[in-house]
């Protein structure tokens, strides 16, 4: 804002009603004070001249508005755009040793740098007397304080009368005394594009318009990303790693959007536009928003194209990043592979295609891809025969993809355009898909499909050549079976029926209900309670396995086929004739304690169906054999992740916080939402297992217990659990309840937060457990500090100490001072205030004082064994 100065004849200086409304306020103030315009005896004119501009802000008096050869830029100044929108001036990013000249949007925090001019030379940042100006020349130049160049645009000016301003677009430009333009900065982008700017490329001229990454946070100098748009028609915009490598890509442009962003607007006046001018070679992307809102679009140091908007007036707000997420990057899944982020394990083959290395595959190392399960037909025939023995290659289609990048592209000639693009590939043996895209038309791929992903909603169809025999049954087939049916149903219905008599009586895979239990005895009143709520509710039947079956599905229960082992016995893996993956649990002949555990797992978890429990599939009993059959995890159990070294960073923190609510809700579900109210009385890590999802399922009811509702505590004379998951009323007195199980979840959230075991945890004498140590640092207000390594910074602090707290609250000595599941589960899901924990003295004391003789079971094979301390 420019002020003029205005004389009065009693000598005061003061400044015009231009003047900055809170400057205005200061000198108002003045009269207050009783200093006025009379009051020359207070302060001489040129006294009053100073105070004056004293009060106003350096940007105020700092700011210009051109520069011309008798008007540079030097440190302190910076050059404003007319609405005040834009700034130029020198900077030093983060206080670095370096200085440049950039330009950033005016009055905006966190300032963001959009264009630097210097950003392969800087200066030093002890520099004062460097400065921008318009050399003799007439080109913009900015030299040290040496008066060396450091930077000029090097132009061709005719003339010296040449001036540079900074326009409300974000442009800087150098001007000749004509008003016409000789440079702008607008050709030369750095990281960022700004609404209005150019990217893309002129072919006649080889002129590319291309955005490049910092090399760091406080170095402008180019980075290994850049972004551009491909010569390829249609084009797509891409980034590139070290100038070649794909990074990531948007999807062709269908005039109106690129098909690969689903979220991206589809409205004609989307604010985003391509030109591609094929006569003149050119080919640009630009942007610009309805309302004049600010924005940036800009291509991080870490290869991040991030869109921020100014929605507040005040701050940035990141509108939209990419990539994002593994399946974002280019070719994640590799040729012929295709990317679901939202279904893990992320990477999958094409129908009819097969894992080109399954060892790397096993590894989560996809970028091998996919190989052909079957050769096409035209490749294996030559002759027109092949299509009268029905072997004619076709076509599978897959739905709502991001479609693979290309390399041909061809117009539909007829009305009916996907049939003509079919036919077109069809014709050429060296096509392997087509899609056709509305304002595109047919797309063809002759080369590797690669970069597919697989979107919820929104993407293109994808048509996949394929072999005969990888589609299935062909139309005709399908016809007969079709019309074969009709007449022979009932036929068909009987053999079935007959089929599946004689199989189950081969198999041994007969329905079993309670009844089958009835020879095993029992002194214990929980199978009393158990049967009579099944009296009350529906039976769920289980499938009785033939012991044979087993031997088959657990290759005669092979080492290899071993995923560990508890006091229960070992878990094999295995799989059923029909495919089906299972785990089996084989009841150690050594265990003494089996045999209940057996009856109360396979009758307790017949009736416990919630998506965070295991799911049992049946069992089998064979004299001395007795084998339990659940669905087979995935991801095995959670502490073969959350300890080992190599594979825990596959927990982010957004997968712990999930583990976290589920086990939870699993608890909830047994103590308050099912028919039967269940202390598990065994919860730790190892039996939490995971699915393909990682979602947690608790597992392992062996040593659960039935209470009757209106019960809250119980008593045993056999003290049966994991050391170091037992509550001190538990594992000194036997008394259990729900409570018992709330303090094992506590133990179980302290350690998914810092990856470490409470059983083998040692910090010093005063801290010998993960509990004390976890209420040490929670004490100090040091919590984040127990989060584990492997996280860095990757986490939601608000999440983490919420979880910290909960911890500590469930781990409190008295069981009535610890949180009930329903207010678990609530606290974890609502940012309201919880309680303060209380110090857990049995946690210090204990370390200190004689501990309790743990009989470990002798068929254990590790530390998730079952521990027993037998009442005095």
């Amino acid at each position: 804002m420019k002020c003029s100065l205005l004389n009065f004849s009693d000598g005061i200086v003061l400044i015009d009603s231009c003047i900055h409304e809170g400057l205005r306020e200061k000198i108002d103030g003045l009269y207050l004070l009783g200093v006025g315009i009379n009051s020359v005896s207070v302060l001489n004119s040129s006294m009053l001249f100073l105070f004056i501009f004293s009060l106003l802000p350096s940007q105020y008096w700092a700011e210009v508005y051109d520069l011309s050869p008798s008007q540079p830029l030097t440190q302190g100044q910076t050059l404003v755009s007319p609405g005040q929108i834009f700034e130029l001036g020198f900077f030093s990013p983060n206080n670095s040793a370096n200085k440049y000249v950039g330009m950033w949007h005016k009055s905006i925090f966190p300032r963001k740098i959009v264009w630097v001019a210097n950003r392969e030379n800087p200066l030093a940042v002890t520099d004062s007397l460097a400065t921008l100006r318009i050399g003799s020349n007439g080109n913009l130049e900015l030299v040290d304080g040496k008066q060396s160049s450091v930077w000029s645009t090097n132009v061709s000016v005719s003339t010296n009368g040449s001036a540079a301003v900074l326009l409300d677009n974000g442009t800087f430009v150098l001007k000749d005394d004509m008003g016409a333009d000789l440079w702008q900065s607008l050709d030369y982008p750095g990281d960022s594009l700004l609404p209005s700017m150019l990217l893309g490329f002129d072919s006649s001229t080889r002129n590319w318009n291309l955005l490049t990454s910092w090399k760091g946070e406080n170095d402008p100098s180019t980075g290994i990303f850049s972004v551009g748009l491909s010569a390829q028609t249609p084009t797509q915009i891409f980034i590139w790693k070290n100038g070649a490598t794909p990074h990531w890509r948007s999807g062709p442009w269908d005039k109106s959007k690129f098909v690969g962003l689903p979220d991206m607007s589809t409205q004609y006046l989307s604010g985003f536009t391509l030109d591609d001018n094929v006569k003149q070679g050119t080919r640009y992307f630009s942007y610009s928003l309805y309302d004049n809102t600010l924005a940036y679009l800009e291509i991080s140091s870490d290869g991040i194209l991030k869109l921020m908007l100014l929605l507040n007036g005040e701050n940035w707000s990141l509108n939209y990043a990419a990539p994002t997420n593994t399946c974002d990057s280019y070719g994640a899944c590799g040729p012929f592979g295709f990317c679901k982020a939202s279904d893990p394990p992320v990477c999958k083959c094409l129908k009819g295609f097969i894992p080109k290395s399954v060892d790397e595959w096993s590894k989560r190392n996809w970028t091998g891809g996919c190989v052909r399960r079957t050769r096409l037909s035209c490749e294996r025939h030559t002759n027109t025969s092949v299509s009268s023995m029905g072997e004619k290659d076709g076509f599978w289609k897959m739905e709502n993809l991001k479609i693979p990048d290309f390399h041909d592209y061809r117009t539909s000639l007829s009305n009916d355009v996907i049939e003509d693009c079919k036919t077109q590939c069809l014709s050429n043996c060296s096509c392997l898909a087509y899609a056709y895209v509305v304002n595109i038309g047919c797309l063809v791929w002759s080369k590797d499909l690669i970069d597919i992903q697989e979107f919820t909603s929104g993407g293109e169809d994808l048509f996949i050549r394929l072999a005969q025999t990888d589609l299935g049954d062909g139309k005709r087939t399908k016809l007969i079976v079709s019309l074969t049916a009709i007449f022979v149903i009932s036929i068909l219905g009987s053999i079935v029926f007959g089929f599946h008599r004689f199989s189950a009586r081969k198999k041994g895979n007969i329905k079993v209900t309670t009844k089958h239990f009835e020879s095993i005895e029992t002194t214990e009143t929980s199978r009393d309670i158990l049967l009579e709520c099944i009296r009350e509710h529906d039976r769920a039947e289980q499938f009785m396995y033939n012991y044979d079956s087993i031997l088959i599905a657990t290759n005669n229960f092979s080492s290899s086929n071993k995923l560990g082992e508890g006091g229960f016995g070992p878990v094999y893996k295995g799989k059923l004739q029909e495919g089906k993956e299972i785990a089996v649990k084989r009841l150690s002949r050594s265990s003494g304690q089996g045999v209940e555990e057996f009856k109360n797992e396979m009758l307790l978890i017949s009736k416990l169906q919630h998506k965070n429990l295991v799911k049992i599939m049946g069992c089998c009993v064979t004299e001395d054999e007795k084998l339990l059959i659940y669905e087979f995890m995935e991801n095995k159990s959670l502490d073969t992740l959350l300890f080992d070294l190599s594979r825990r960073a596959e927990l982010d923190w957004a997968r712990r916080f999930n583990i976290i609510q589920g086990v939870a809700r699993g608890l909830l579900y047994l103590h308050h939402d099912s028919c039967l109210k269940v202390i598990h009385r065994d919860l730790k890590v190892s039996n939490i297992l995971l699915d393909e999802k990682m979602n947690p399922k608790i597992s392992d009811f062996g040593l659960a217990r039935i209470v009757r509702g209106t019960q809250d505590l119980e008593n045993t004379q056999k003290v049966v659990g994991t050391r170091g998951y037992m509550s001190p009323e538990y594992a000194m007195g036997g008394i259990f309840s729900e409570k018992s199980d709330v303090y094992s979840f506590g133990v179980l959230v302290l350690e998914i937060i810092s990856g470490r075991k409470n059983n083998s945890f040692y910090y010093n004498d005063q801290l010998p457990s993960l509990l004390a140590y976890a209420w040490h640092l929670w004490s100090e207000g040091r919590g984040l500090e127990l989060v584990d390594e492997v996280l860095a910074d990757l986490y939601s602090s608000s999440e983490v100490m919420r979880c910290l707290q909960i911890g500590l609250l469930c781990v409190q000595d008295n069981a009535v001072d610890r949180p009930s599941m329903p207010e678990v589960v609530f606290m974890l899901s609502s940012n309201t205030d919880s309680p303060q924990p209380m110090k857990p003295t049995f946690t210090f004391h204990n370390a200190v004082s004689p501990q309790p003789q743990y009989v470990k079971s002798p068929c254990s094979g590790n530390e998730a064994s079952i521990t027993v301390i037998e009442g005095r």
